[in-house]
């Protein structure tokens, strides 16, 4: 195993080893809250863990990204970094500041005792102030490493270029939710910055890179043509994903004119994930190049572009425009699009790197036992299809009966029950499906020789 792809092999262990508590612990405690609201509540009370299962969701995905672009470049510069201690570095950072911070989270709950040492409070962006320190001093290293390979081992093209402009931009959003205004217009529009333009921003830059690197390599595309895509891709997601930062800004207090342009390039969005999805099914079927050995990469790849299609383009769709949104706004359609949309755009393309990557880790070549591979692939996306779908119809029974009908807000949650229990149910079977993901990451099984 060469140093550079044995580096990133502790980054996807540690990024499943999180989705594995975000899904089987933390998610199962909080869903299981919303059937029955006292379950587990002395010990971790439901504010911690939600906070627990969307933290965690955010870090096991850089986690998924820093480990696949230190993978493919190391690949790509013949197995060896730029630096291989500066790699180390990073993990070991920012594995150590990541349990630290869950620490702080569980002593919390546990105490039921908050400390700003632990938490700043603000949602979605709890790290405590030292933490948000540490992640820039994290993704500072990792960003000169892979631009130091780049430059020095492997040579510019427009992939490189893009993907690292994207990991440029999830370091710097990141210092917009470390500022605080007094006033709290000002405060939420810059906390959008974070919230929004990493995701639909940053990281959609860095997915899109990623995602052209992972097709070259398995479908056999040609790199011209997938530097044409990306140049639309990118002047698309930034295009739409930057003034589309304006369907938040709807009831904040901010200007009437955020309407418009908040529900206008709300509408642009899905062009870019809908041109992704047309250019995988064109690489995988008119080019004949569906046969790439390792099949569970195949189908994790293809899955998460039209999971990425339905989840940020659809869903995000169906509920942006600024006059369904106000219905809709904190209602359950929320949850339901953040569900689909992570899993499709990023969890399903990191799943995929992890999968081309672990035969080669291991075995040296492509072949290997894909079959938990492709279980944990229909296990899990049956799992978020049911939850999404629950909620959904859970967010047009709170729609009709309380922002229509007018019925009390804990009212209408008692007929939400059975939908809320069905999206436990189905959060059990998702679970059940990181585990069996987790055990192929953990102990991956060579094919069994054919006479």
């Amino acid at each position: 195993m060469q140093s550079g792809t044995k580096t990133a092999n502790y980054y996807f262990i540690f990024a499943a080893l999180i989705f594995l508590l975000q899904t089987a612990v933390f998610g199962l405690i909080s869903a299981a809250q919303f059937v029955w609201p006292t379950f587990f509540f002395d010990l971790l009370p439901f504010n911690i863990t939600r906070m627990l299962h969307i933290n965690a969701l955010v870090v096991w995905l850089i986690f998924g990204f820093l480990g696949l672009t230190y993978y493919l470049l190391s690949e790509d510069a013949g197995g060896e970094l730029y630096s291989e201690g500066a790699a180390k570095l990073n993990f070991w950072l920012f594995a150590a500041g990541i349990l630290l911070v869950v620490l702080g989270y569980l002593y919390m709950g546990l105490t039921k005792n908050f400390s700003p040492f632990f938490s700043e409070g603000r949602e979605y962006i709890e790290a405590p102030r030292w933490a948000d320190f540490a992640v820039v001093i994290v993704m500072l290293i990792f960003l000169y490493n892979a631009l130091m390979t780049i430059h020095k081992r492997i040579g510019w093209n427009p992939i490189n270029g893009i993907l690292i402009g994207g990991l440029v931009g999830l370091a710097f959003f990141y210092l917009f939710g470390m500022k605080f205004f007094k006033n709290m217009v000002n405060d939420f529009f810059f906390w959008w910055w974070v919230i929004h333009l990493w995701v639909e921003g940053t990281w959609e830059l860095i997915a899109a890179a990623l995602y052209a690197m992972l097709v070259v390599r398995i479908f056999g595309y040609p790199k011209e043509k997938a530097y044409k895509y990306l140049y639309i891709e990118a002047g698309l997601v930034l295009f739409t994903g930057i003034l589309g930062t304006g369907h938040h800004y709807y009831w904040i207090g901010t200007p009437s004119y955020w309407l418009f342009i908040g529900g206008f390039f709300s509408a642009l969005e899905p062009l870019p994930l809908l041109l992704m999805v047309f250019d995988a099914m064109r690489i995988a079927y008119r080019e004949k190049r569906i046969e790439h050995p390792n099949k569970p990469a195949r189908y994790w790849l293809i899955g998460g572009v039209i999971m990425h299609f339905l989840g940020a383009g659809v869903w995000g769709f169906i509920h942006t425009l600024p006059q369904v949104n106000k219905w809709t706004h904190g209602t359950q359609i929320t949850p339901a699009h953040g569900h689909i949309a992570f899993y499709g755009a990023y969890a399903m393309l990191i799943i995929a790197g992890i999968y081309y990557a672990l035969p080669r880790i291991h075995f040296g070549k492509d072949e290997f036992d894909g079959r938990r591979g492709l279980w944990s692939f229909w296990v899990i996306t049956i799992g978020v299809a049911g939850m999404v779908l629950s909620l959904t119809v859970a967010s047009a029974l709170q729609v009709f009966m309380e922002r229509i009908g007018g019925l009390p807000f804990l009212t209408v949650q008692d007929y939400m029950w059975f939908l809320y229990l069905l999206r436990f149910l189905f959060g059990i079977l998702t679970a059940l499906g990181v585990i069996i993901f987790f055990s192929d990451v953990i102990l991956p099984k060579e094919a069994k020789a054919t006479v």
